[in-house]
């Protein structure tokens, strides 16, 4: 039950707030006050969109807030609206959630019905949908929605893989060209850069040779001439001597023995180059090889590396092309399986609806009947077979229609063509006092002007059926007929005042004295209407 309901600052509203009763609450008032505009907020605060220019001008926020008594507790919810367009906070009992989980929550806080639920009425889902409310068996309907969503989804891999291996079948005589191409010269990673490398050393190797023989007769001499190593033992032999007569020289032998050592592994150094300079190298064969590469390339047009990525991707290719066959008949053995589960299913399912339709059906007859249709009114559900998977018999689920025949004698017409906008009216009073009375929670029934279109005795009928209902269940109905906002246990009238320039929506209940006048109203404007 909807217990409290608070706007801020929400298009006219600036500030407004509501105590709700238990059985059914009027709002009446001129048209265009704002009446359609409260339940509005009230299906934003459940999780409908409103844009930020409904943000009442020169706030920065508007917030919707309620309080609803459900059998498990009272849940407390409240949602905000900023009006630079950003994204919006909801709250449940004082914690930040999620909008999906206010969305999951609303079937047990209202169930709203307004005029343009008659347009719904109409719609082949909507009248499926209210047949499947009534099998009481949502297993079946889950396990059917499962298996239908499998088999879309084989159906699409079945289809990706056709459709790739099309592609690639015709692609074939190219693919196994490049990989013999490249099988032929089986270019391996970082091999072109170390040929080059080499390729490089040995055009080097004739002024290796050269400079390390001069480095090392440097160090030796040459001939005659002494070299670094025969001048370095003289120079050590004569600062030893002059180190024994000058103290100050003592530490230069040493010195002088550390220097020694660096030229001596400079020796080794200079001497392994001139090894490596002197060894052969198949200049020929290396030469060959790396034409061999680049006659690759130039036939690839791309360069080494792709040309390896691209020896890979072949053999994927290739690979998929000699298995897609095994995987296409896997995923065929699977969709054959699938089929025959929803096939064992629509066997349950189909009888089924069948029955609940004949049920659903003297069930609104009886509901009309008492909506001031004639007793003898008939209504019924005929079926269509509607294929669920393309391509695949017996996979055929029935789908009803709404006929109907509102007057003796005639035969039954879908109720899209015959009905009026009294009669759909009606027709959706029935079917939410049927999925009221049919589910096992109790939300807050809305009616907003359902009574369009309904008048005279009629009139009185709608307001009975109102009665029986608002004694079981909460409900909020908007009406321009006194003679229903007379069984209102609380009546709430809904005004546009205008004050220091700015337009107000104001909202105010009624006492048991302030009725009377109210209703008088109501009364006078519909016969000026008249």
């Amino acid at each position: 039950m909807l217990e409290l309901l608070r706007i801020r600052d929400l298009a006219l509203i600036e500030d407004l707030e509501l105590e709700f009763s238990p059985g059914m609450n009027v709002l009446t008032g001129e048209t265009g006050a704002g009446k359609s505009f409260i339940l509005k907020a009230l299906n934003f605060l459940t999780g409908e969109k409103i844009g930020a220019d409904m943000v009442r001008p020169g706030r920065d926020k508007a917030a919707v807030e309620a309080v609803f008594a459900l059998e498990d507790g009272e849940y407390i919810l409240r949602r905000e609206l900023p009006a630079d367009g950003g994204r919006g906070r909801v709250y449940l009992n004082d914690r930040l959630c999620s909008q999906e989980t206010v969305r999951d929550l609303r079937p047990r806080l209202i169930l709203h019905s307004a005029q343009h639920g008659q347009q719904k009425l109409l719609q082949a889902s909507f009248q499926c949908a209210l047949l499947d409310g009534f099998l009481r068996r949502p297993d079946l309907l889950s396990a059917r929605d499962e298996l239908c969503g499998k088999l879309n989804r084989i159906g699409a891999e079945i289809g990706n893989l056709e459709a790739s291996r099309r592609v690639l079948e015709e692609k074939r005589d190219l693919l196994e060209y490049q990989r013999a191409e490249i099988d032929k010269v089986a270019p391996k990673p970082g091999e072109e850069e170390e040929l080059e490398a080499r390729r490089a050393r040995f055009r080097n190797q004739a002024a290796l040779a050269e400079e390390s023989g001069k480095a090392l007769a440097a160090l030796h001499g040459e001939g005659e001439a002494p070299g670094i190593f025969r001048n370095l033992a003289q120079l050590e032999r004569s600062l030893e001597a002059l180190s024994g007569m000058l103290e100050e020289l003592a530490p230069i032998p040493e010195q002088l023995a550390g220097m020694r050592g660096l030229l001596q592994d400079l020796e080794k150094g200079l001497r392994r180059l001139l090894r490596m300079s002197g060894e052969g190298e198949d200049i020929e064969a290396l030469e060959a090889r790396l034409f061999a590469l680049a006659q690759l390339k130039r036939k690839l047009r791309r360069p080494l590396d792709s040309i390896l990525d691209l020896h890979a991707e072949i053999a994927r290719n290739l690979d998929f092309l000699d298995h897609s066959a095994l995987e296409r008949r896997q995923l065929e053995r699977e969709e054959e399986e699938t089929c025959a589960a929803l096939a064992a299913l629509l066997g349950e399912l189909n009888p089924l609806r069948q029955k609940a339709a004949a049920e659903l059906s003297r069930a609104l007859e009886a509901e009309l009947s008492l909506l001031g249709f004639s007793e003898h009114i008939r209504v019924l559900f005929e079926f269509a077979p509607h294929e669920l998977y393309a391509g695949k018999k017996g996979l055929q689920e029935l789908t009803p229609r709404i006929f109907w025949s509102p007057n003796p004698g005639h035969p039954p017409q879908p109720l899209d063509r015959i009905a009026s906008g009294g009669e759909l009216s009606r027709f959706l009073l029935a079917v939410v006092s049927l999925v009221s009375k049919s589910g096992t929670e109790r939300p807050t029934l809305i009616f907003d002007e359902i009574d369009a279109g309904i008048g005279g005795l009629t009139l009185n009928r709608v307001g009975a059926a109102l009665e029986r209902l608002s004694s079981s269940r909460q409900m909020l109905l908007i009406t321009h007929w006194p003679q229903l906002a007379a069984k209102a246990g609380r009546h709430f009238v809904v005004s546009k005042e205008v004050g220091d320039g700015q337009t107000y929506t104001l909202c105010r209940p009624l006492s048991p004295a302030q009725v009377p006048a109210e209703l008088a109203r109501m009364a006078g404007e519909e016969a000026r209407d008249e």
